[in-house]
């Protein structure tokens, strides 16, 4: 196998990856802590779930990050310009889910 057919990966793969399957278990992990308590009549201040928040923006966060390696840093110079035009609107379409489903839940929570 040649060294074209395997290139070397690009350095900020590893942390991305990580960053996202550690914040996905703690996205998880908080999730289920926060249903236990929820299960157990406990009263759960809003502040916890700034924990299961910033979680889902690291998952988030990796995965525009992974996204853009794959599909920016991969492609072409001819290519290069009109590939970081979609991926901004997609991330930024992302994001601008990410942060109408987080308003509403907060909203939901603080109407009560």
């Amino acid at each position: 196998m040649s060294n074209a057919d395997n290139p070397k990966p690009h350095p900020w793969r590893r942390p991305l990856l990580t960053l996202e399957f550690s914040a996905l278990a703690v996205l998880l992990g908080s999730m289920l802590w926060l249903s236990d308590q929820a299960k157990q009549g406990v009263a759960i201040s809003t502040a916890w779930l700034l924990l299961p928040t910033l979680a889902s923006l690291g998952v988030f966060g990796s995965f525009i990050g992974l996204m853009y390696l794959r599909w920016v840093a991969a492609s072409n110079a001819e290519n290069r310009s009109r590939h970081k035009l979609i991926f901004s609107i997609l991330a930024l379409t992302l994001l601008g889910v990410w942060v109408y489903g987080i308003a509403n839940t907060w909203l939901s929570l603080n109407a009560n």
